[in-house]
């Protein structure tokens, strides 16, 4: 039994179909997830926009800065919802840290560092044919995007000025460390990231003010430093809630639609590929 007859026979009402040529063709069909891996992403989203049909779009964008492009430059040009799946902005602790940046509790913002660690990689859930590939895979591709475009969000679209990526001898692999240098204008953004150290998985997104320092570590967990009183967690207001499930239904009915677009995911992966290069 292949997967689609697995799928078909466990869940019964579900449609499935062998190609995404051919689910292209159903009419009732208005959005499609696209979920492929990095390197597939650039021809189906072409095929999908050609159908008219609006799109939600994995990150990062594409397998290239030419292919994200592209398919900003289609989406755009047919008049069709594009979306990636960025769920950093939909979470209550981005809302938060918009707030105390807009609020100035910060001051004026110094520098910011993003930090990852990681005991093995890919981790335990993630091991298929793609995701430690030097190809397409890689915790750069994988895990940077969103918070380089969590730093777009919040302080702007950054720059590469310098990088230095370490890969192991087998040619395929992906990377096992890096270092980066970014700028937002006179601000310097530090990106790092290494694999195969003796700790759990971590990751520490700061932005360093004259007056307080933020951090969102692991994801969820949403910290302010200052000189007065330390380290205090924040305690984020779970009414203040955003769904990208509500938001594109809401641009699908003609509604303002708060959506992270095929341009922000283009304007990520100019950072993402120049990180790569310039190595």
């Amino acid at each position: 039994m292949n997967s689609l007859d697995h799928i078909q026979k466990k869940y019964g009402e579900v449609q499935t179909h062998a190609s995404h040529s051919d689910l292209l063709n159903q009419d009732h069909i208005d959005l499609v997830y696209l979920a492929v891996p990095p390197k597939f992403h650039h021809e189906i989203a072409l095929n999908i926009i050609s159908h008219n049909k609006h799109i939600l779009c994995e990150k990062p964008l594409a397998n290239s800065t030419d292919e994200a492009r592209e398919m900003y430059e289609a989406a755009e040009n047919k008049g069709v919802i594009n979306a990636m799946n960025f769920p950093l902005p939909y979470h209550h602790e981005f809302l938060k840290m918009k707030e105390v940046i807009a609020q100035g509790q910060l001051g004026e913002i110094k520098r910011v560092e993003f930090h990852m660690y990681f005991p093995e990689w890919p981790r335990a859930w993630q091991q298929n044919n793609w995701i430690a590939t030097r190809e397409q895979g890689g915790f750069i591709r994988e895990i940077g995007p969103h918070y380089l475009h969590l730093t777009t969000r919040l302080i702007g679209i950054p720059s590469c000025r310098q990088s230095f990526v370490d890969f192991p001898a087998d040619p395929k692999k992906s990377e096992v460390g890096f270092m980066a240098r970014l700028n937002i204008e006179n601000i310097p953004v530090l990106f790092n990231g290494v694999s195969e150290v003796g700790q759990k998985e971590y990751l520490s997104y700061k932005i360093y003010g004259e007056q307080a320092v933020l951090e969102l570590r692991n994801w969820r967990e949403l910290y302010i430093r200052t000189k007065e009183k330390g380290k205090e967690k924040i305690n984020v207001n779970i009414n203040q809630h955003v769904s990208l499930m509500d938001e594109l239904a809401n641009a699908l009915d003609g509604k303002e639609a708060q959506l992270v677009t095929f341009e922000e995911g283009y304007q990520v992966q100019k950072v993402l590929e120049d990180i790569l290069k310039m190595s």
